[in-house]
Parts: C-alpha cells; structure tokens; sequence
C-alpha cells in the first residue's frame, strides 16, 4: 500500500486502456454494459477535473460480430475489413455514452509510423494537449484499417504506454480480463498468487508473464510487462487491473488494492531520450571503436567520426541509428547528424576534416550526446 499512496494519491492525468476481452462478449458482440460502466467512471473523473485519455481496443472484434465471423480472422485483409467495420460501431457508443454525461469524445487514430516520424510524434502531442485544454477526452486505437504488421505498434498495451509517456500522464491503468500479475500462469497453476506492487521490472518479473490470453484479443501478459517497461521509464505509475470489476478506475484511483502497480522509475527519461529508446524504428548501425566505445559509454561524450570503423544500412540524417562495440554489443542508440552515405566518407576523419572531405560542415559530432541514449 505505501507505493500506491506515495504514486497514485495525486494523479492529475490518466491513460486507462480498455482490452478487447473486457468491450465484447464471447460472441464478438460489444458489451453495452461494460462500455457503459468504463465510461461513467472516466466521465465522473473528468468532472472532478482530472484529464483521461482512453485508449481503446474492440475495433476488429466489434466488425467480427458484425459481419458474423465465427473466428477471428487470420489475414490481413480481412482484419482490416473487419476493423473498418467495427472502429465506426465503437466509436458511435463511445459517442452516445459520453454525451450521456455530458462529454465530447475525440477518436484519435494512431499508427506506429505516426510516433516514428519525429515532426508527427510532436504534431500527435501537440493534439492531445489542445484536446485537453478544450475538455474534450480523446478515444484512441491503432488504425487497423489500414496498416501493414511493419508500421503496428501490434497491440494496444504498448500504444497506451506508449501514449501515456509523451502525454506526461502520472498513471497508466490497462484493463483486462485477469487480476493483474501472478507469480505464474493462474490459468494453469490455481495456486499461483497475485503481486500486489512491482518496485522494478527485473528478470524474475518477466519470467512471471505468459503468452496471449483471449481468443478476441492480441495482448497478454508478456505485452503488459513490456508496457509497464515503456511507460515506468517515462516516469508513469502503471496498473494493471481486471475491466470486469465494478468501479475498478475509480478504486485504483481512491488506492484500494486492486491489481498490480508498477512503481515508476525515481529518474525517468527525458521526453527526447524516451522517444528515441522506445519509439522509434533502428535504421542502421555504427561500429565504433574501443576509444570511441570508452568515450560514449563511459564518458557520455558525443560520437565523433574518428572512432568510427563502420557503417551497416541506409539511413538519412535525422533518423535513429545503433551503436555498437567491436563485439558486436549494442551500447546506445541515437540521432544521426548525418546521412549513411555521408558518415561512410567522413569515418575515421577528424572533424575538422568533415567539410574537406563533404564540401560542407553541418556538425562535429555523428550523434550528439543530447540525443543518444545509452544502453
């Protein structure tokens, strides 16, 4: 209990994520009820003047019950048909449920390649705050309509993490149809024993995850502990919690022990070195060197040109790269100052080599420390 009153007393902004296993019934179908129960309490919170940002799963199981699917589809095409179908069905309850209240839904649809693109990933942020300001609460979910499995963030827990770290919310609740976490599999083990509160997220803890539950959606537990990776190194209280519950948003909130809490890390990320650790897609890599590696590494110096002995992929400036040792170990990533053709003429040089060898000088560095993270 300490940790959820030291974390959870004062939380002024609130990401809760809802699972397709908690929206539908086994049929497919949405569960009206458990819309309706999730949305009064998030309505009750927003009246008490705390902001919430709703990330929502139910999309493709709501256009499977549609169009009578008896299994969830397997393809692509037919995943996206059925989320066609269903995103417009669920966001029209969402819709109707809130204006119950007396609320303004806002449907925000997000792809992984929106968070990857630096100017879209602020332009995102950006929405989400004006949408506050004007006491809107936005409903997000992937766009399933229209992405390939390359641009997803593949399920909706690292989304919700994922927003809830570049909206600076204080905590992070995703529910589901299970208590929170075990010690081990409770649908195996009826003897496996809940944990209460997670401090860190070690090894030991992820071994405690097992694979996909529901039939209806894409998350289990393994995606839950990488969410609570993501969103604990923003500095975000994480819980997870059973949707079914009765009240189970506002008993988390009012510190009843319900769930598992993740603590959040006491020196989280920056906002950029977050973005770059977790939202982003590795365009190339660069091998540097054992000075350049003591430099970076030990030093958090700046990546210079000099240490650098190779160049693997194609990449433009401005994109993340790795870094990597001789061995082969990856020890940081970062923004390159340069593109990958650039950085293959200019390895090895000084940097006041750089505009002799490129005709022109934009930078010393390869990659800045202010904007690498190391391992």
């Amino acid at each position: 209990m300490e940790l959820r009153k030291k974390y959870l007393k004062n939380v002024k902004k609130i990401v809760v994520k809802v699972g397709s296993s908690t929206l539908t019934h086994k049929s497919g179908l949405l569960n009206l009820n458990q819309i309706e129960k999730i949305v009064r309490q998030i309505a009750d919170l927003h009246n008490e003047g705390k902001e919430v940002v709703l990330v929502t799963s139910g999309a493709i199981a709501a256009g499977i019950g549609k169009l009578g699917f008896k299994n969830r589809p397997k393809t692509i095409p037919e995943k996206q048909a059925a989320a066609a179908v269903g995103q417009g069905i669920l966001m029209h309850m969402y819709e109707k449920i809130f204006s119950e209240y007396g609320k303004v839904a806002a449907q925000i649809l997000i792809t992984k390649d929106d968070i990857s693109h630096r100017t879209r990933f602020l332009n995102a942020r950006n929405t989400f705050f004006a949408l506050a300001e004007m006491g809107a609460i936005p409903i997000v979910n992937e766009n399933d309509a229209i992405i390939v499995d390359e641009i997803k963030f593949g399920d909706n827990d690292t989304l919700s993490a994922t927003v809830a770290s570049f909206v600076e919310a204080d905590l992070l609740i995703l529910l589901s149809d299970i208590e929170g976490l075990y010690d081990c599999n409770p649908r195996v083990n009826p003897n496996a024993k809940l944990i209460h509160e997670v401090k860190e997220i070690t090894e030991e803890i992820e071994n405690c995850a097992g694979g996909a539950g529901s039939s209806l959606g894409t998350g289990g537990m393994a995606t839950k502990i990488s969410a609570g990776r993501i969103s604990t190194a923003a500095g975000v209280s994480m819980v997870i919690a059973n949707g079914e519950h009765e009240n189970v948003i506002r008993d988390i909130v009012n510190l009843k022990e319900v769930g598992t809490l993740f603590a959040p890390n006491e020196h989280p990320l920056p906002l950029r070195k977050h973005w770059i650790t977790f939202s982003t897609d590795i365009k190339g890599k660069l091998v540097v060197d054992n000075g350049a590696f003591e430099a970076v590494f030990y030093n958090h110096k700046s990546l210079l040109p000099k240490g650098l002995v190779n160049v693997e992929g194609f990449f433009e400036q401005g994109q993340i790269v790795s870094i990597e040792n001789l061995k082969g170990i990856e020890i940081g990533r970062g923004i390159t100052n340069y593109s990958s053709s650039e950085i293959e003429q200019i390895k090895g040089l000084n940097s006041d080599e750089i505009e002799d060898k490129l005709g022109y000088k934009n930078y010393d560095e390869i990659i800045h420390c202010n904007n690498m993270v190391i391992s």
